[in-house]
């Protein structure tokens, strides 16, 4: 047999044919059959069948008895109704021998299309899902009618098949139960951070395939892959005219070595675009150059969609191009043409109606939506917009709200293509001809939305509903971006924050500590501190910065504060970093930078900075006045991230707030502030100035709008966006294929993910007498696991990097070293917010190592249990890996020896990355946890996994048992056959090699 064990486990069900392959059937065939000789084929498939099942390739692999057709489709030109199902009984089924190849004519042939042009001619064929006359299809929501297509387009009977497509068709029964479905991207997206790391295991698998004896250059890119360079540029210096250029250049000192690798790996692999630092941020580049909505490819058109290695790739969703976040392991799987296995979601149906008031923010709306939705729940499901509310909202607006998935907790935040689409597609320089394309296919195929038009009715999971006229303004804090908190509550819950107990909304500090006044010495001027004073105030991230009428926003609270002689006290560490080269066009044409200038507000960079956590160093002055008299300092910024220890470790306080919202607590210094009530500051009259003589009308900022953003400027930026710059085209890169690992690097090394690997899979393992690594509570982020940030100057990665020569003024960031599993490792749980239960409330990256009893960093005691060959498990509350979809989030734990997590529950994407690094998760049973359980985390756990993976069910339960004697019953969050699939194999890395070296 051809077929490898792997290939097969992706799909594992029987699959029959009349000739060659059942998806070969022409639809005459289908119907020709008779009943003799139906029985006849049977006969003749059982005694085939009886010869496979005796085979030593059978007997490696888990098989469905059931073949994966299904009823309900109604192919074109037949008036029944018969069903798939029935149409494969009648006819004649011969088991498949050559499994690995796919059918020659494709399944839904008949429904390809041609798509006339307005004026003659045609813009190519598609597959018409109207032709298939089904009217279940007419009741999707628009986000699953993007699955349907992509799964019809892509149906080969082997990694498609037309089972899948009628589960798609059928979701409205279907989604309830949980069912498995293959989906194909059309693109995949990359940052720098997670780039890095994915580029490092496609030339790692290169290796791995050439110890096998297979062709390394299988390993390559078959869908597009855009890469754009925008987290590594930090803001060393603020405050300055020089501030771009400054920064670029300590940018390319710290990462000339990652810089010259992606750049290596541009040409090394086929299909791979990568933008230069410089460019500006990924999302908003993917929103105004990127972004397709339709491709066009030889002549077959398409929607387009993508997943990202950010967890914010959802910004895409508000262009109706559906995108979403995914580790980088599997993006990796994704680019070399593994379909990815994900459960047919829910959708909930969020209704728009009415108009924002006077005065309130794109981002005070995605603050209310994702405390809605956080309240519905929504994790593992897609939110689809529409209503009438859904016209007074701009595209870039709607890409804020679609953005914030990833904090409400949706996989998509789904905004179907309508008229505010199209235009928006102009405007930021699509041609007229792309433009007509698009509207056209997608009005064809019925996945356009015209509001002009009667709606017909649409089936959700669940409903929800807002009047855009209850939204208030608002921030989100201090500790999550789901904590929304009215503007006009803003001081009284400040207060409330500072009395309560250390928690998400809580700080527990001393009565008479409260009204402390810490003054210092600034270059030489006075200055002072208090609770809840702002040292970083920052317009940075993708959330926002694509906005113009945000960012305009804010120039015009600059210029009326700047007009009034209010000004940033200059201790505040303020900066302005665009989503892309645009917006400087725009804030220049405006005349408004020179205002933002004078407040503080230059421009650092074209990156994400503060809001990855690239905020730099605060003055010392400033850090030692925080540091030495415990001071809760704010950070205020127009982000979508705010957990602690994330945005800087001195700002124990962070606000995500609009950006004229950040220039006004800029202004103020404070947010200990009610602003309707207390003076901002103090004129130039000598007169008190209160936020309402700052906040600009809509009608204002609408005409500076109107008047400053235009197309030309879209259109100028990206002609030149991959040429580059003068500093990224003489980096000297190597021309060949395999990549030679300088083992020396601190940046770029191999990992050991393949050592030692061989072409039969390790199979399932249990965990026997673990150790508790670390015992955490609730909402531990991904942050908290793998941070991105700054790496403390005492922490096991400093030690390695010192040891090796690197200055700390050289560190960087962890994540620029995610290239480096060395470093990543030592880096893994080295969060100084960390708060490990073991430790009895101390915060800190350390642990407690159970046989000894020593306090010691997380790195050294994993790795005194590696030494000791103890496997070791980490037990967690609700929530475990929400935040970023950062796949080193679960390659640090598989490094550093953790066999499983048990926690109350995952988010979806880093329960993904576990499975697909071999760590088994585990959920415990509703109404029970450490607590209730009475889980010291001093005993040993054993959990009892059949070996064989024929043996293991998606979602069954295991018995956990400890050496105490207490055991319990968990659900193991293998969620897939083929999850179950790469655990057999190890994860879903070697599964890809195992799969690609035998094809």
């Amino acid at each position: 047999m051809a077929t490898s064990s792997s290939a097969l486990l992706r799909a594992p069900r029987l699959r029959f044919s009349s000739s060659s392959t059942l998806s070969s059937l022409s639809t005459t065939s289908l119907f020709s059959a008779s009943a003799s000789s139906s029985s006849q084929a049977y006969a003749l498939f059982a005694n085939q069948k009886q010869r496979f099942l005796s085979t030593k390739a059978f007997r490696s692999l888990r098989w469905s008895a059931t073949t994966r057709w299904s009823h309900g489709v109604n192919w074109p030109g037949c008036g029944s109704s018969v069903s798939l199902r029935a149409q494969a009984r009648n006819a004649a089924p011969v088991l498949d021998r050559n499994l690995s190849t796919s059918a020659t004519e494709h399944a839904f042939k008949k429904i390809l299309t041609s798509l006339p042009k307005p004026g003659g001619g045609e813009f190519g064929k598609f597959y018409s899902l109207p032709a298939l006359n089904d009217p279940r299809i007419d009741r999707l929501p628009y986000s699953i009618r993007i699955l349907l297509e992509s799964a019809i387009r892509n149906c080969d009977n082997f990694q498609v098949t037309v089972d899948d497509v009628e589960k798609i068709i059928d979701w409205e029964n279907t989604s309830p139960k949980q069912v498995e479905i293959p989906f194909k991207p059309a693109r995949v997206l990359l940052q720098d951070f997670t780039g890095v790391p994915a580029v490092v295991d496609l030339a790692c698998m290169r290796d791995a395939m050439k110890k096998l004896g297979a062709d390394p250059n299988k390993i390559n890119p078959l869908v597009p892959v855009d890469l754009v360079v925008d987290h590594s540029v930090q803001v060393d210096v603020a405050r300055s005219e020089n501030a771009v250029q400054a920064n670029m250049e300590h940018e390319f000192r710290r990462n000339k070595e990652r810089f010259a690798f992606l750049k290596w790996g541009s040409s090394a692999f086929h299909n791979m675009l990568v933008v230069p630092p410089g460019s500006g941020i990924v999302h908003q580049v993917n929103l105004e150059y990127l972004g397709r909505v339709v491709f066009n490819t030889d002549g077959t058109l398409y929607p387009d969609s993508v997943v990202g290695t950010d967890s914010h790739t959802t910004m895409i969703d508000g262009l109706g191009v559906a995108g979403w976040g995914v580790g980088g392991i599997e993006a990796e799987a994704t680019m070399l043409g593994q379909p990815m296995s994900m459960v047919l979601p829910g959708v909930v149906g969020f209704k728009l109606s009415g108009k924002l008031h006077n005065g309130v923010t794109a981002t005070d709306l995605v603050l209310t939506v994702t405390q809605m939705l956080r309240k519905h729940g929504v994790v593992g499901k897609f939110v689809e917009f529409y209503g009438e509310g859904m016209g007074e909202l701009s595209l870039a607006d709607r890409a804020t709200i679609a953005n914030m998935s990833p904090e409400y907790g949706a996989t998509m935040g789904f905004f179907p293509v309508d008229h505010v689409t199209l235009q928006y597609l102009k405007l930021t320089g699509r041609s007229d001809e792309t433009v007509s394309m698009i509207e056209t296919y997608l009005r064809a195929n019925k996945i356009f939305v015209d509001y002009n038009e009667p709606q017909q009715e649409r089936v959700y999971t669940s409903y929800l509903q807002l009047d855009l006229a209850d939204v208030e303004p608002c921030v989100s804090g201090p500790k999550r971006p789901h904590d929304r908190v009215s503007l006009k509550e803003m001081k009284a819950d400040w207060h409330a924050c500072l009395d309560n107990q250390v928690g998400f909304k809580g700080f527990s500090v001393p009565k008479e500590e409260k009204d402390k006044v810490v003054k210092f010495s600034f270059h030489g001027q006075p200055a002072e501190l208090k609770h809840g004073s702002v040292v970083i105030a920052a317009i940075t991230s993708c959330t926002n910065t694509s906005n113009p009428s945000v960012m305009l926003g804010a120039g015009l609270v600059a210029k009326k504060a700047c007009e009034l002689g209010l000004q940033v006290k200059p201790w505040i560490k303020t900066s302005l970093a665009p989503g892309s080269g645009v917006v400087t066009k725009y804030l220049l044409k405006s005349g408004l930078q020179k205002y933002l200038n004078e407040q503080g507000f230059h421009i650092v960079g074209y990156g994400c900075t503060t809001c990855i956590g690239n905020s730099g160093d605060l003055d010392e002055s400033v850090a030692s006045a925080i540091s030495d008299n415990d001071v809760i300092a704010a950070a205020v910024l127009s982000g979508n991230r705010n957990f602690e220890g994330r945005v800087h470790a001195l700002t124990r306080a962070n606000y995500l707030a609009s950006p004229p919202l950040v220039v006004a607590y800029a202004i103020a210094g404070t947010v200990d502030i009610d602003f309707d009530k207390e003076p901002i500051g103090t004129g130039k009259d000598g007169k008190s100035v209160y936020f309402k003589d700052l906040w600009p009308s809509n009608e204002e900022i609408a005409e500076v709008v109107q008047t400053s953003v235009l197309p030309d400027m879209f259109k100028s930026t990206y002609e030149a966006i991959t040429k580059g710059n003068p500093t990224w085209n003489q980096l000297s890169v190597p021309s060949s294929t395999l990549y030679s690992w300088d083992p020396n690097s601190t940046y770029i090394h191999e990992p050991p993910y393949f050592n030692d690997m061989t072409m039969d899979p390790p199979g399932p393992h249990g965990v026997k007498d673990a150790f508790c690594l670390l015992k955490f509570g609730d909402s531990i982020t991904t942050d908290h696991i793998s941070p991105a940030g700054s790496i403390h100057k005492d922490s096991p990665a400093a030690k390695y990097l010192l040891e090796r020569g690197v200055d700390y003024k050289d560190f960087n960031s962890y994540g620029s070293r995610r290239g480096n599993d060395e470093v990543m490792a030592r880096g893994t749980f080295a969060n100084i917010r960390l708060v490990n239960k073991l430790l009895n409330g101390e915060v800190g990256p350390k642990t407690i190592h159970i046989p000894t009893g020593e306090k010691l960093y997380v790195f050294d005691a994993a790795m005194k249990y590696k030494a000791a060959g103890q496997d070791s498990i980490v037990l967690a509350g609700a929530e475990y890996g929400s935040g970023s979809s950062r796949d080193w989030a679960a390659k640090g734990p598989a490094l550093l020896g953790v066999k499983a997590v048990i926690a109350k529950s995952f988010e979806r994407i880093h329960r993904s990355n576990l499975v697909g690094m071999g760590i088994i998760p585990l959920s415990f049973k509703p109404g029970e946890d450490v607590e209730t359980l009475g889980l010291t985390g001093h005993e040993r756990y054993t959990i009892d996994l059949p070996s064989k993976i024929s043996e293991i069910r998606p979602g069954q339960d295991v018995t956990v048992t400890t050496d105490t004697g207490k055991s319990f019953t968990c659900t193991v969050r293998f969620d897939t056959e083929v999850e179950l699939a790469y655990f057999d194999h190890g994860g879903i890395l070697p599964y890809v090699i195992r799969n690609l070296s035998k094809e």
